[in-house]
């Protein structure tokens, strides 16, 4: 109970009377709500003091510790993030925005290999993270890499793309919806075709269009989207 010491002036009896995760009477989550509070106010010493409490208290928070290696790479301590960052590695090994972070945080550290190893492995547990592909493009830049550094930027430059385009998706299948539900059929088809073309693998904007198109008795063609959209919900479905 380092911190605890260090915080409060408890005795060693008065602290081994307590329930294993609560001091003055507030439990782990009492002390995780008030952080986030704290956060939201800006408060990020009260922040850092609360979600250190907690984690003294529950040690396997890897929710914890990653917020707390932001708050203190937000504030420049750049070791202590990199300790609650690995803590938070490694209670759950497949974080991958903790391993993105990290990377993020050993780069400012002058520190490229390790950087390199983190922001890879933050892209082998989830691909699609956008800056972890621009942040490894910067650190094989600097590390003499030039065709890997390019092959990284572009990544992120297609994934900066695809997010793009589904933003762009789901605005006009959104507007679409309302369109149909005030009777404007045509207009909401225009809309769910233009979701479609923007990005052809969001689900939604075929089942939408479905939807319209059986109302205006078009049973052929909306079939068909009903079925593409079934065929991308399944191929987003968890293997079991």
């Amino acid at each position: 109970m380092r911190i605890l010491h260090k915080i409060f002036p408890l005795t060693a009896v008065a602290l081994l009377l307590l329930p294993a995760d609560t001091v003055f009477g507030e439990n782990v989550s009492d002390y995780l709500r008030r952080a986030k509070s704290n956060i939201n106010k800006g408060d990020f010493n009260g922040a850092l003091a609360d979600y250190n409490i907690a984690i003294e208290l529950k040690p396997d928070l890897a929710d914890a510790h990653y917020t707390l290696g932001v708050l203190y790479w937000q504030q420049g301590e750049f070791d202590q993030a990199a300790d609650q960052l690995h803590a938070a590695i490694q209670h759950e090994p497949k974080y991958a925005e903790a391993h993105y972070t990290l990377g993020t945080v050993l780069k400012q550290q002058g520190k490229l290999p390790e950087a390199a190893t983190s922001l890879r492995e933050a892209l082998r547990l989830q691909p699609d993270l956008a800056g972890a592909h621009t942040t490894l493009a910067a650190v094989l830049r600097q590390q003499g890499d030039t065709a890997g550094a390019a092959e990284e930027a572009k990544a992120a430059a297609t994934l900066s793309a695809n997010t793009t385009n589904l933003q762009a998706a789901e605005f006009s299948t959104n507007s679409g919806k309302r369109l149909m539900d005030a009777g404007d059929l045509d207009a909401a088809i225009a809309q769910f075709r233009a979701a479609i073309q923007a990005s052809e693998t969001y689900a939604p904007a075929h089942r939408q269009l479905a939807q319209a198109l059986q109302r205006q008795g078009h049973t052929e063609e909306a079939a068909k989207e009903l079925s593409r959209a079934a065929e991308l919900d399944s191929s987003v479905k968890p293997k079991m």
